[in-house]
């Protein structure tokens, strides 16, 4: 695994190690408390990322049981570093600065954010509440169910290759529920990002999707992105309408019944 992890990312490296039959509990003995394996993970998975100085770190013994955790013995290598401690990481850690609340029209707080492997129960939930008509103009076709690893694709991304904002706020239960999402997809040359969004079908009209859209244009102008593509159906004119109120430039294809939508970041 690298470097930083999360949740999801902890529970999933500890059910591919020959360990994890064990840390469930076998032959009557109570399971480890998997929580606070994955907490210990995430705290070194953490301190490697805060501290570049260190090379490499060896627990042993580390004993795990329905208790919690106890390290016996660590070691840990440190060497000095002159590049910038991120330039290092695989993966560019999570973005917590790009995080902001929002108040729709009908005066409910949301929280705008990069999405996060473990949002993908609530991205589950958040698809049952699209309408078939939303997913064919999301996806071009039709969409029943989404897998495992299509959704894994969905909400584990690369922060310095795509970005994912979703927008949430707790549900009746006082549960975190996705209301809209929002991506894009950057080229190498960060000459263009692609994007989509998809509403839920009972939050239209509410001001979301144009703060989501504001919310991708700003980014990919600060990180001097040149320009913003996306593609939609012909007859999805909500869509379209919601491009042209943001800026773009729509071109309206009739021989394939589909849009292009354009935005130029560096245009005044």
């Amino acid at each position: 695994a690298l470097p930083p992890l999360n949740a999801s990312l902890a529970r999933d490296l500890i059910s591919r190690t020959r360990v994890s039959a064990f840390l469930r509990g076998l032959g009557g003995r109570p399971a480890a408390d998997l929580d606070a394996v994955c907490l210990t993970i995430i705290k070194v998975s953490q301190l490697i990322t805060d501290i570049p100085q260190i090379q490499e770190i060896d627990i042993n013994p580390l004993f795990a049981d329905d208790q919690g955790v106890a390290v016996l013995g660590a070691r840990v290598r440190v060497a000095e570093v002159m590049a910038n401690g991120q330039d290092r990481l695989a993966i560019r850690p999570y973005p917590k600065e790009l995080e902001e609340q929002a108040t729709l029209k009908n005066g409910r707080v949301v929280l705008i954010r990069p999405i996060r492997p473990e949002d993908e129960p609530a991205h589950y939930e958040f698809f049952k509440h699209l309408s078939p008509e939303d997913l064919r103009f999301r996806f071009f076709g039709v969409v029943r169910e989404l897998s495992h690893m299509e959704m894994t694709r969905l909400t584990q991304i690369d922060y310095e290759r795509e970005m994912a904002f979703i927008a949430t706020a707790p549900d009746g239960e006082g549960r975190p529920e996705t209301l809209g999402v929002v991506r894009a997809s950057t080229k190498p040359d960060n000459s263009a990002a692609e994007f989509a969004i998809i509403v839920r079908s009972d939050q239209k009209g509410l001001g979301l999707g144009r703060m989501l859209m504001q919310k991708i244009i700003r980014y990919c102008r600060e990180r001097g992105t040149a320009a913003i593509t996306g593609q939609a159906l012909l007859e999805n004119k909500g869509m379209q309408t919601l491009a042209e109120k943001v800026g773009f430039e729509v071109w309206r294809n009739t021989d394939d019944d589909t849009v292009e939508m354009h935005l130029d970041l560096y245009k005044r």
